[in-house]
């Protein structure tokens, strides 16, 4: 006959029940059960009444007791636990909110996660992905590429290389896409910062931020730092302002330090990309920082052409079809124009059940981005109406 498999106490009163069971002395085990369930809710309970811990940052030492800065700006010279670690100016401390009492260090190493407020990824994109752009590309090859595979190169023939470049031009000309391949092609991290994310709320944070990028930046090094609309944070300085303009200007001042500063940017290249690049303050375009000034055209014929074979490359469509003529009908289309054309060539085949794109379907994709382009032109007159 097989054995019977005892269930196991789910709680206390399944607890009692199984010592009466199983114990000789059921009384005994019974009063033991009963103590370490007293003993655990009373811990529960003391856990629940515990005041909460502050966190706060040390300003400056001074033997065993220091000046905090509380999370609302005030600062207050306090005792230190004895028990404490070393501490130094700059660390994060838990702090007993009645008598600010620093309890012990946190571990916390970081104000910011700072991978919340960037876009961190490896690339693939590979070069023959970039049409109409050869002359950039070979310029960007140089300044980032050669430096950071190649660096002994550099120093025999004793120079520096430069930290950065400038990409600038129209919308949808290829800059993101530029600063991609080059990360791709370096192997590096990419990471991505739009610029008016590095403004924060209050004073000093979004400087701090900005540090604690450039140091994330080095630790992944070989790493390509891309600051998307540039012109956000490094617009030309002004002399009076509100307080929120001041404080974009100490995030500013901020990223200049950092890109010549005391500390070396190593692997660490920077990228900035803007379509107005007549606001931006000299300081940031100056040689020594974004040493690079590198223009992105609206794509020429042959551009044009490059970029719409790439586009279009996997699509379903008939070869007889003369594309010079749809290339002729597509000036001053940007290369984020050419893309979009070609789907919306494709869901005008969709939306007649077509499996295959037709020199129509191509023509009337055209005459819709050119469109959508008009309005767009018109909404942006009528703001200043």
């Amino acid at each position: 006959m097989p054995a019977i498999k005892e269930s196991k106490p789910k709680n206390i009163i399944d607890s009692i029940m199984y010592s009466y069971s199983t114990s000789a002395n059921p009384y005994e085990e019974e009063n033991r059960i009963l103590k370490e369930t007293i003993n655990r809710l009373k811990e529960e309970i003391d856990r629940y009444k515990a005041s909460p811990l502050m966190v706060c940052e040390i300003k400056e030492m001074f033997g065993s007791t220091a000046i905090i800065k509380i999370p609302n700006g005030n600062q207050f010279l306090v005792n230190i636990s004895g028990d404490c670690e070393k501490l130094k100016s700059g660390d994060l401390v838990l702090v007993e909110q009645k008598n600010l009492t620093v309890i012990r260090k946190t571990p916390i190493t970081r104000r910011f996660n700072v991978e919340k407020f960037v876009i961190v990824e490896k690339p693939t994109i590979s070069w023959e992905e970039i049409g109409g752009l050869a002359a950039q590309i070979q310029e960007i090859r140089e300044v980032v590429e050669l430096p950071l595979k190649k660096p002994e190169l550099f120093k025999k023939i004793g120079i520096t290389p430069p930290k950065g470049l400038l990409l600038y031009g129209e919308p949808g000309t290829g800059k993101t896409l530029l600063a991609k391949a080059v990360a791709a092609s370096t192997n590096s991290t990419f990471i991505e910062v739009v610029g008016s994310e590095l403004v924060q709320k209050f004073i000093g944070e979004g400087a701090k931020l900005v540090k604690e990028i450039f140091e994330f930046a080095r630790k992944k090094a070989p790493a390509i730092v891309f600051i998307d609309e540039l012109d956000a944070l490094a617009a030309k300085r002004i002399e009076v302002g509100t307080s929120g303009e001041r404080e974009v200007n100490r995030t500013f001042m901020q990223l200049l330090a950092e890109l010549d500063g005391f500390k070396p940017l190593d692997n660490v290249k920077v990228i900035g990309a803007t379509n107005r690049k007549d606001i931006l303050d000299p300081a940031v375009i100056r040689p020594g920082r974004l040493d690079r000034l590198l223009y992105i055209p609206i794509p020429n014929k042959e551009a044009r052409a490059d970029i719409l074979k790439i586009h279009s490359k996997n699509m379903n469509f008939d070869k007889k079809i003369n594309m010079e003529n749809l290339i002729n009908k597509m000036e001053n289309f940007s290369g984020a124009e050419i893309r979009a054309m070609c789907t919306e060539a494709g869901y005008f085949a969709i939306r007649e059940d077509r499996t295959f794109v037709t020199k129509e379907d191509f023509l009337k994709a055209i005459a819709k981005v050119k469109e959508e382009e008009k309005l767009e032109g018109k909404e942006y007159a009528g703001m200043f109406g």
